[in-house]
């Protein structure tokens, strides 16, 4: 047996588990994420002839796997939401992302620069490369399939679907600022870099991200929905792979014209619901670009859980632990209620949306992104185990109460709609 026959192998069953699995744990303390990352580990620790996974020296295509699944994922939330984009509509998730995410980001870095004694650039980027949040590592927590009714989601899993969507790409000047601030300062602190920093990363890619994916979501809308020749017309045939051509297209297009794909493919999926909400194409979009989320989901897991299992944690040290738990447990509940102070929802829900800020795709792309634009004062292993761990950390303590938790909340919802309150 060669190791291509045994990647054939176990990519085969993999696909399989990733269809079944979803219905298999559906409500209980599972998830199918949490049982590829442990499959992934238990395999790797087997005698088999199985390839050596190493994002560190494979770090470009760490970057590009991680890249296709991250924009998959965005154009799958962006088509689910059935909201129109709003600022009072929108509420929750402005708030995630102005006062959660900021506090989120600034709380991490202090914690790594005080209590790993990281340099202020390191400090930095691993605040960043945490910041995206990732519900699609816990199904339950974010919104289904599109439906007709523009207020069908739940307030909870429309805020996590949303804010995923956002900061995916809201991450990006983030990163930059990092990868900025360690080339004009290296292990110590400057401010020279601020100004181009906020100019050029912030506002004009933004910028740029935003306008490109609502153009280009306005156009794709048109030919799917409202085209004059029906053969021009998709939403006349069945064809839910144009799904990945305007996730591609989107993203491409954004990146040659300097901005930001990962915004642009939200924003074009959002545009793209707008145009025609009510059609029964969105839901074949929708279901297409569901299952290849799923694949590469499965796929991105059990190869991290490949890396645990060869050592990847082995330069994880007792403060870079306490640090993630530090994120997961106490710094994203306690922004995430601050961020929601004031809003409209109950403080059940404002619990659950504070407490579930998943980790995980989005962050390993980030690092391996980062680690290819500058050099960090912090050994490129030490980042990678203790941003590894956060992700193992968020998917097993999420995965397992994300069901029974979100069970109980539509249970308490019904209850108080059937009560009349």
């Amino acid at each position: 047996m060669t190791i291509a026959d045994a990647v054939f192998a176990w990519f085969g069953a993999g696909a399989l588990l990733a269809a079944v699995l979803p219905r298999v744990v559906a409500g209980r303390p599972l998830s199918m994420p949490l049982m590829f990352l442990a499959a992934g580990v238990g395999v790797y620790l087997l005698p088999l002839p199985l390839p050596v996974i190493d994002p560190v020296e494979n770090r470009q295509l760490t970057e590009h796997i991680t890249e296709i699944g991250v924009i998959i994922a965005l154009m799958g939330a962006g088509l689910a939401l059935n909201r129109p984009v709003g600022l009072r509509r929108w509420g929750t998730t402005w708030r995630l992302l102005g006062v959660t995410m900021t506090l989120t980001v600034v709380a991490t870095a202090l914690v790594a620069w005080w209590l790993l004694g990281w340099p202020p650039a390191a400090a930095l980027l691993l605040a960043a490369v945490l910041a995206p949040t990732d519900p699609v590592l816990a199904s339950e927590v974010r919104v289904g399939e599109p439906t007709e009714d523009a207020y069908d989601e739940d307030e909870v899993r429309f805020a996590l679907t949303s804010e995923a969507g956002l900061n995916d790409g809201l991450a990006f000047p983030l990163t930059y600022a990092a990868v900025a601030l360690a080339a004009a300062a290296g292990s110590g602190w400057s401010a020279s870099w601020v100004g181009a920093w906020a100019v050029e990363d912030v506002a004009f890619k933004c910028t740029v991200g935003v306008l490109s994916g609502l153009l280009i979501g306005r156009l794709l809308g048109w030919l799917f929905f409202r085209a004059r020749s029906p053969m021009l017309r998709m939403s006349e045939h069945r064809d839910g792979f144009v799904a990945l051509g305007a996730t591609f297209l989107s993203y491409g297009v954004t990146e040659v014209m300097g901005g930001y794909g990962f915004l642009a493919v939200f924003t074009t999926a959002c545009a793209i619901r707008a145009a025609e909400r009510a059609h029964g194409f969105h839901n074949i979009l929708h279901d297409f670009v569901e299952q290849i989320e799923r694949l590469f989901t499965a796929a991105l897991l059990f190869l991290l859980g490949a890396f645990i299992a060869l050592g990847g944690l082995a330069p994880l040290t007792w403060q870079g632990a306490v640090t993630a738990l530090v994120l997961l447990l106490v710094i994203r509940p306690l922004s995430g209620w601050a961020g929601l102070l004031g809003s409209s929802m109950r403080a059940k829900e404002r619990w659950v949306v504070a407490g579930y800020g998943i980790r995980g795709i989005g962050s390993l792309y980030y690092l391996a992104y980062a680690l290819g634009q500058g050099d960090f004062p912090v050994p490129a292993r030490e980042l990678w185990a203790v941003v590894t761990f956060t992700v193992l950390a968020s998917v097993v303590l999420h995965g397992v109460t994300a069901g029974p938790v979100v069970t109980r909340l539509d249970r308490l919802r019904t209850a108080e709609k059937a009560s009349g309150r």
